[in-house]
């Protein structure tokens, strides 16, 4: 194998079980072993997918804000308990932990890298404006 280049903004980049890494098509598997690695530029919610809950229930995240910045708001657990946010400046980055439905908006255009094992992820509209 020969060593190239590859953009991460074109690619998602596979860690698999086995101990090899590859770059594939960017095309999220929720059914998917192994670690995976998005990197993303985002110039809206809609491209973070801002309507809707997500959640990793087999591993926790790691959401990073490389460029821009961003808010991770966390739903709350108990009904009518508070939700949380978390704002991630360029060069900063923070652990969804596993099970924890959450959601991205954005301060401005922004470049966001988040590391998961994608199997058992979830998308939940949200119903709350």
């Amino acid at each position: 194998m020969t060593a190239a280049p590859i953009s991460l903004f074109s690619s998602f980049i596979h860690l698999d079980q086995d101990g090899r890494v590859h770059a594939a098509q960017p095309v999220f598997d929720a059914e998917r072993d192994g670690w995976q690695l998005m990197t993303f530029h985002v110039e809206t919610d809609a491209d973070v997918h801002g309507d809707h809950w997500e959640i990793h229930t087999e591993a926790d995240e790691l959401v990073s804000c490389l460029a821009g910045g961003i808010r991770l708001y966390f739903r709350p657990e108990q009904p009518g308990a508070e939700g949380e946010e978390v704002r991630l400046a360029a060069g900063t980055a923070t652990i969804v932990p596993r099970g924890r439905w959450h959601r991205i908006a954005l301060d401005g255009p922004s470049d966001i890298m988040s590391v998961t094992l994608p199997r058992g992820s979830r998308l939940q509209k949200r119903t709350e404006a």
